[in-house]
């Protein structure tokens, strides 16, 4: 077993974790663990834009992105980290132009920004340009940008590290235990500050436009050390995941023009949304196409509906809606323009579905997406333990494993983007901080024990389950039961067929018993954390009889803000799941009814 010394360690190499990592670095050592290639994160997934007010196309303020935000995540995030997101946004966005991320450009050279679902002028209702984007191809941009700035600044990276475990000694971050893929050695992390940055645990579902690598990791982790895991019955499913593959098709398609389509040919979210139509927000996006093909109006009578992106279509919907240009001429669209604006959309229809988005309409349907729940943080980044939210010292969170919480119930397209970069820079800075005023914490003989007998127990099982076959169930029981629409008797179902399933899972079979790259053992890991949440976010979801942005029941389908504007924390405990619960920080925009 080796072990290694750092002030700062952080686990995860997408957008949050590199952006930690560049701020902590400046003062202090820092290593990044990552069980990627760093630019293989799901980061690079991301297409659609960067929210930020700056204003470049018409008039924009912070303010209204805080209560888009606000409104969007159905008034349960908390207001105080929103509002510091959205007023530290455009500077954020400047930060990375500085760094050479390649923005698409207005014809006088500015950020180029596009409007997306939920973003609006606050005085007028209408939508508002305010993703900035580099073409459809954001994140990959911001990854290769932020991890060419840590090359430059010297960071080490353990690139196929595996993170296995949390050091814990007297209540506090100590360092972390991982795995070396290529030889199968553990590695002890000894470390004043730890920084999990490990995404989220989209493969939990049957259909997701996540990366496989999603499987909740970090919140696992963190469970089985005592710490909670907040707001897990809110997981988004975006509405445009391509036909049964799930590869997400950005919102910034229905930002360039495009529309939904049922089987009777008609725009149907102006049932649904009438103001701002296939620009609402995801949950309510979601919810509508789910209506119409449980109405028999998919396309054939299939679950699946049409996405048209045909510049004929687009420039048809655009003159109904009175949709101009900045300044002021109707708004029209070309194929050429579709082509320079979404080019990776267009590559993924054609290899994928042998469709061309410029000439046929994309087959979609909605694709778990996002996890808005996580390891429970402050607007500093640090982890918090309890309903009074006290802060574990040297541990902090950022990405999508945390939950600040910017998003509630709902995250407005863009958020995410911005969140990995805000509360990412918070992580790396205040654990450097913390790291400069502290000692390195004692390490215990016994650091990589848990770690070690948790790959020896998979490693020895001579159990007959296929994890294969577990894995299956769990996600077609979690799409069907636990998806975008639920109640008591389906949460119940699934629940019942989880703890089925964990036990399955303490009879696993593996097949490769070696040490070197052993994908196989890590894997069947990986599915121990997914039943885990599962299990969680099932018991979570069963408590909270009302609907609330992606939590949507049909047995308690109105929002109930006298009993359920708070949120939700769950422990791992050895007698099951225990809940408790704490409220919602409101400073300037109470609940109201949310209209589209």
């Amino acid at each position: 077993m080796q072990k290694h010394r750092y002030d700062v360690v952080v686990v995860g190499a997408g957008g949050a974790g590199l952006m930690a990592a560049l701020h902590a670095s400046k003062s202090v050592s820092t290593a990044v663990l990552s069980k990627l290639y760093p630019v293989r994160s799901h980061t690079g997934a991301a297409q659609g834009g960067i929210g930020a007010a700056l204003g470049n196309l018409e008039e924009d303020r912070a303010e209204w992105h805080t209560f888009d935000t606000v409104k969007g995540s159905d008034y349960l995030g908390d207001q105080d980290a929103i509002e510091f997101m959205c007023q530290e946004a455009p500077a954020t966005v400047y930060e990375l132009e500085h760094m050479g991320l390649p923005f698409s450009r207005t014809p006088d050279g500015r950020i180029a920004q596009r409007p997306f679902g939920g973003h609006t002028n606050n005085e007028t209702g209408r939508p508002v340009r305010r993703a900035c984007y580099a073409a459809d191809r954001t994140g990959h941009m911001i990854l290769q940008t932020l991890y060419q700035q840590c090359i430059k600044q010297g960071i080490t990276f353990f690139d196929e590290f595996q993170v296995l475990d949390l050091i814990l000694v007297n209540g506090a971050a100590a360092g972390v235990v991982a795995l070396e893929l290529a030889t199968g050695e553990l590695h002890v992390f000894h470390a004043k500050a730890v920084i999990f940055a490990t995404g989220g645990y989209g493969r939990l579902w049957e259909i997701t436009s996540n990366a496989y690598a999603y499987t909740g990791d970090g919140i696992a982790i963190a469970l089985r050390r005592g710490i909670p895991a907040e707001d897990m019955e809110f997981f988004q499913f975006h509405p445009t995941g391509i036909y049964r593959l799930g590869i997400l098709i950005t919102e910034g398609v229905r930002g360039e023009g495009g529309v939904l389509i049922n089987d009777l040919g008609e725009r149907f979210m102006e049932r649904y949304a009438p103001t701002v139509k296939d620009l609402a927000s995801r949950d309510v996006v979601s919810r509508a196409m789910y209506l119409e093909m449980r109405e028999g109006r998919g396309i054939g009578g299939q679950r699946y509906l049409y996405l048209d992106v045909r510049p004929e279509t687009v420039n048809k919907y655009a003159a109904l809606d009175g949709r101009t240009n900045p300044d002021g001429t109707p708004y029209q669209i070309t194929a050429d323009d579709i082509m320079a604006k979404l080019p990776e959309i267009i590559d993924f229809c054609r290899t994928y579905l042998g469709v061309d988005p410029i000439t046929e309409p994309i087959p979609v349907q909605p694709t778990a997406h996002y996890a808005m729940g996580g390891i429970p943080t402050n607007k500093r980044a640090e982890v918090v333990i309890d309903e009074e939210n006290t802060v574990m010292p040297g541990f902090y969170a950022a990405g999508e494993v945390a939950c600040v919480s910017v998003h509630g119930a709902n995250r407005l397209g863009t958020n995410s983007l911005l969140d990995i970069l805000v509360f990412g820079k918070q992580a790396g800075l205040n654990a450097a901080e913390f790291a400069r005023q502290t000692l390195f914490p004692p390490l215990p003989a016994d650091a990589a024990d848990f770690a070690r007998e948790q790959l020896e127990r998979l490693r020895n099982a001579r159990g007959r389950e296929q994890a294969a076959e577990i894995a299956k169930e769990m996600k077609h029981i979690m799409f069907d039961l636990v998806g975008v629409f639920r109640t008591e008797e389906g949460m119940r179902e699934a629940l019942d067929k989880i703890r089925e399933l964990k036990e399955r899972y303490q009879h696993v079979q593996i097949q490769d018993r070696g040490k070197v790259f052993n994908m196989e053992l890590l894997h069947v890991w990986e599915l121990g954390n997914l039943l885990d949440l599962a299990e969680v976010t099932t018991i979570s979801a069963l408590a909270r009889t009302e609907s609330r942005g992606a939590h949507a029941r049909e047995d308690y389908p109105e929002r109930d803000d006298e009993h359920w504007l708070k949120h939700t924390l769950a422990w791992m405990r050895e007698d099951g799941v225990k809940l408790a619960y704490k409220p919602v920080v409101i400073t300037k925009y109470p609940p109201e009814k949310r209209v589209y």
